[in-house]
């Protein structure tokens, strides 16, 4: 898995960070199987996370402003936005190293 790229803390994302995003999101899903799906998951006042399940099963994320500015990062990828369904939860392979971060032991 990919660090998270940081939350933009402006009111919009300007085209250089929609194209760095989308550029960091088209090359992770190259690298692991040619293609993915992107999922826009809403954080309120922090913004949208894109998360992006390639096609071998790694993920990766990205936060960004709003919808729009999510919407046209996965856009400019090239990667189709889905929903979390049985078949694009099951094709996600989380390594050792995600399951401690997401355990909260800080190990």
């Amino acid at each position: 898995m990919t660090q998270p790229a940081p939350a933009e803390d402006s009111p919009g994302a300007g085209e250089t960070d929609v194209k760095r995003t989308a550029d960091r999101l088209r090359s992770f899903a190259s690298s692991h199987g040619g293609s993915g799906t992107a999922v826009l998951s809403p954080m309120g006042r922090r913004g949208v996370r894109i998360v992006v399940v390639s096609a071998d099963g790694p993920f990766a994320d990205a936060v960004v402003p709003d919808l729009d500015v999510a919407a046209a990062v996965c856009e400019r990828a090239g990667i189709p936005v889905g929903d979390w369904d049985r078949e694009l939860s099951g094709r996600i392979s989380v390594s050792t190293a995600d399951r401690i971060r997401m355990a909260g032991t800080g190990r």
